[in-house]
C-alpha cells in the first residue's frame, strides 16, 4: 500500500474550480464510499476546506490509484478528467508524507501558519473513521501530522507570524476603511465554525453593534449571546446590510446567500456619509454573487482576492524552523514506514522456520519411538532455541536496514530467498472471520 495525495487549493486553482470541487460535511460518507468502491483505492481521507480540496488515499499502484482519485473528483464537479487535471497536484509516498505534514503545521495555507487547519484535518480524519476508510496507514499519517502540526506551533513562533484567515480578511476590511475596526458596526453570516471564528475576532477588536445570521436562528442566537452581538433573521439580511461597513459570510449554503438585487436594495437605504460596504467571502462555494464586486460603494474580498492583498511572508525565520520540523519528522514516518513494510516478511520468515522445526519433530518421533515425553521436549526446546538464535541477528538486522532508504529491497530478498508467501494486510472496511461473532 503506498500515499497518494491529489487535491487543489487556492495555488493551482481559481474560486470557481474550488466552488465545484467543494465536498459539504453531508456528502464526505458518499465521496468516501465512492472512492473505497475504486479497484486501486484501500483507504481514504477527504479534506475539504475553504481554500483546499484535497484527498489523502492509500492505493496499490501509483497510475491506478491516481485514475481513480482523480476520476472520482471530476465525477463530483461535472467535469471531465482532463479538464480538472491541470488544477489538480499529486504527491507520492514521501512527497506525500511530505505535503501533509506541511499542511498540518499551516505552511502550505492561504495565511502562513494559521493554525485553524489542525482542526479540519482532524475534522477529516475523524469523518474517516466514522466510515471505516481509514486503515493502519492512514491512521498513522493523520496522527503523526497532528502531531507535527501541534509541534511545529509549539516549538516556533510560526503562530506569531501567521494569522487566521479571518483575521487576515478583517485587516484588509480595516485598511480599505482606512481605520481600526472598534466601532464599526459589523454583520457576520453564518455560525459555523468560520463564522464563530468571526465573531469571536469582531468582538475583540471591538466592532459595535455587532450582528450574526444564520438560516438556523436558535445557532445564530446562541452565538450571538456568547458575544453580545444581536441575532439577525434571514429576512431581515437587506436591512441591516445598510446600516454596516462590515460583512463577513461563511455559510455552507450551495447557492448565493447574498445577490445584486439585495445588496442594491440596501445601498439604497444606506446612510449618506458612510463609507464603502466591505463584504468578505471567505466561503468555498461563495456566498455573494461575483457581480455584487461591480456596485458602486462595495469593495468585496473572496478567497481569491484575499490571496493576492495577503502580504503572505510572514516571519522567515519562524517559517525555516517548522520547516525542519517537518524534514526532520517526514523522514521518521519514512522509517516507520519502511519499517512495518518488512515485518510481515520477518513474521513470515519465522512462521516458516517454525514450521521446518515441527516437520523434524513429527519426523523424529517416527524414527525413535522409544524416546520419552521428557526426551522430547528438551529435544524440542533445543531445536527451537537454535533456530531463534540463528534468526535473531538477521531478523534484527533486517529491521534496521529496512528503517533507511532503499530498505524495501531487503524484505525483497528474505522474499525471493526463502520463497515466503507474504499476506497482504487487511484493507480499511475489509472484514474478518476473526471476532465476527463477537
Amino acid at each position: 500500500m503506498n500515499l497518494l495525495v491529489v487535491g487543489a487549493s487556492h495555488r493551482t486553482a481559481p474560486v470557481a474550480v474550488l466552488e465545484r470541487l467543494a465536498v459539504a460535511p453531508g456528502q464526505t460518507p458518499q465521496i468516501l464510499g465512492r472512492l473505497l468502491a475504486q479497484r486501486h483505492v484501500g483507504e481514504a481521507v477527504v479534506l475539504s476546506t475553504c481554500n483546499r480540496v484535497e484527498v489523502y488515499a492509500g492505493v496499490t499502484a501509483f497510475h491506478g490509484g491516481l485514475a481513480d482519485v482523480s476520476g472520482v473528483l471530476a465525477e463530483h464537479a461535472g467535469w471531465t478528467q482532463a479538464s480538472l487535471a491541470e488544477h489538480l497536484y499529486v504527491y507520492y509516498d514521501g512527497a506525500a508524507v511530505d505535503h501533509a505534514y506541511r499542511v498540518a503545521a499551516g505552511l502550505d495555507s492561504l495565511v502562513i501558519g494559521e493554525a485553524q487547519i489542525l482542526g479540519q484535518l482532524r475534522e477529516a480524519y475523524h469523518a474517516a473513521t466514522e466510515v471505516d476508510t481509514v486503515g493502519r496507514l492512514l491512521h498513522e499519517l493523520m496522527q503523526q501530522a497532528l502531531r507535527v502540526g501541534k509541534r511545529a506551533h509549539a516549538e516556533t513562533d510560526l503562530d506569531r507570524a501567521g494569522q487566521s484567515v479571518v483575521t487576515a480578511a478583517l485587516d484588509v476590511a480595516a485598511r480599505t476603511l482606512g481605520s481600526e475596526l472598534a466601532g464599526r458596526p459589523a454583520l457576520v453570516i453564518g455560525a459555523g465554525s468560520m463564522g464563530a471564528l468571526a465573531v469571536a475576532t469582531l468582538a475583540r477588536a471591538g466592532a459595535a453593534p455587532l450582528s450574526v445570521a444564520n438560516r438556523g436562528a436558535d445557532r445564530a442566537a446562541r452565538l450571538a449571546e456568547a458575544y453580545e452581538a444581536a441575532p439577525v433573521q434571514f429576512d431581515d439580511l437587506t436591512t441591516v446590510l445598510s446600516t454596516v461597513d462590515v460583512v463577513v459570510t461563511a455559510t455552507a449554503s450551495s447557492e448565493p446567500v447574498l445577490t445584486v438585487p439585495t445588496v442594491t436594495e440596501s445601498l439604497a437605504s444606506r446612510r449618506p456619509e458612510a463609507g464603502p460596504l466591505v463584504i468578505l467571502d471567505l466561503a468555498v462555494p461563495r456566498d455573494v454573487e461575483p457581480a455584487v464586486a461591480e456596485l458602486p460603494g462595495v469593495r468585496l474580498v473572496d478567497i481569491d482576492g484575499l490571496a493576492s492583498a495577503l502580504d503572505t511572508a510572514p516571519h522567515l525565520a519562524a517559517v525555516a524552523a517548522a520547516e525542519e520540523i517537518v524534514t526532520a519528522e517526514v523522514e521518521s514516518f519514512l522509517g516507520w514506514l519502511r519499517g512495518a513494510e518488512v515485518a510481515p516478511t520477518v513474521a513470515a520468515l519465522r512462521a516458516r522456520a517454525e514450521d521446518v522445526v515441527a516437520a523434524e519433530l513429527r519426523r523424529l518421533a517416527q524414527r525413535r519411538p522409544d524416546l520419552t515425553d521428557d526426551q522430547r521436549a528438551e529435544v524440542a526446546h533445543a531445536i527451537h532455541r537454535v533456530v531463534q538464535r540463528l534468526l535473531h541477528s538477521p531478523t534484527v538486522r533486517v529491521r534496521q536496514l529496512a528503517a533507511e532508504p532503499g530498505g524495501d529491497q531487503y524484505a525483497a530478498l528474505l522474499r525471493e530467498l526463502f520463497d515466503l508467501d507474504v499476506p497482504q494486510p487487511r484493507q480499511a472496511g475489509e472484514v474478518t472471520d476473526i471476532g465476527a461473532g463477537s
